[in-house]
């Protein structure tokens, strides 16, 4: 059994795409749950799928007992897919978009999923600590294209102590392109401590690009400008075109090396209070 990581600090486990397990205190949350297997393939909407590469490194059904939210950037089938859909259970609280929120209560059972517009907050609170989910802008698409995908929010992730104080915040990019609308982030949390980029160059048939590529992800973390970036998001479907390699070497080239965290599929690292850096754990079993 992992032991808890040191107060103040949260253990982030990546389970590949945009799917991470976060634990912090006595808390345990769940990002844009992804367990397709190598093979299967992710519907994406408006007949279009996608298949994935890639195994997942912990099998849903090795999930702690008891998750206590899951923080869902949007509806599609490489972020909510059907195994998630059979196996999470249905009282655990999904905090998402609106639009994700109506139909996972009419159509799919998950009575507590919760649907936050652009600024508005959710909290959680258990065993005197707080966490507290904050929906901030993002954009999947641009022009008409808008129209045929799902609506996305990222979010900001704010872990306190007993005290109400601000420990460690965490943005998660959702599959976003860059827009003006991001700059609001940049106003409401100047002092993002990890940014977690959605990257994979995801293109449609037409040469639509609808996630970031390598330059694309370097303009985000320049705007943000957070001490650490961890890239999640590529080369799990064939949909992806903008390898991991290519947002390494932009960022080197841009000077942001540093910040990089690194994070196979199947690893952990442990970000917490103190000197802005995060240490490699121990890969998570049952890959």
């Amino acid at each position: 059994m992992n032991t808890s990581p040191p107060e103040g600090a949260v253990e982030i486990h990546f389970i590949g795409n945009a799917t991470l397990l976060l634990r912090y205190g006595p808390f345990t949350l769940l990002t844009d749950p992804n367990f397709l297997h190598r093979g299967q393939h992710a519907y994406l909407g408006h007949g279009l799928l996608s298949r994935r590469l890639t195994e997942p490194a912990l099998p849903v059904t090795r999930l702690p007992v008891g998750l206590d939210a899951v923080v869902l950037s949007h509806l599609h089938g490489d972020h909510w897919d059907r195994v998630a859909r059979r196996h999470l259970d249905r009282g655990v609280p999904v905090i998402t978009t609106p639009h994700a929120a109506r139909r996972l209560q009419a159509f799919h059972g998950f009575h507590r999923a919760t649907g936050l517009r652009n600024r508005q907050s959710h909290d959680l609170v258990k065993d005197g600590a707080r966490v507290r989910v904050t929906a901030v802008p993002g954009r999947h698409a641009r022009g008409a294209l808008q129209a045929f995908l799902p609506p996305v929010m990222g979010s900001v992730v704010e872990f306190m102590d007993a005290y109400g104080q601000v420990t460690l915040r965490l943005y998660l990019s959702g599959d976003t392109l860059p827009f003006e609308g991001l700059e609001m982030i940049t106003e409401d949390h100047p002092d993002i401590h990890l940014a977690v980029v959605h990257l994979g160059g995801t293109t449609l048939p037409g040469g639509f690009l609808v996630t970031m590529d390598a330059a694309m992800g370097c303009d985000l973390v320049e705007l943000l400008d957070p001490p650490l970036v961890l890239p999640v998001h590529y080369e799990e479907y064939t949909v992806m075109k903008s390898p991991l390699g290519h947002f390494l070497a932009e960022a080197r080239r841009r000077g942001l090396g540093p910040r990089l965290v690194h994070c196979p599929r199947g690893g952990r690292v442990i970000a917490g209070p103190g000197p802005r850096v995060a240490t490699p754990g121990t890969a998570v079993p049952g890959r």
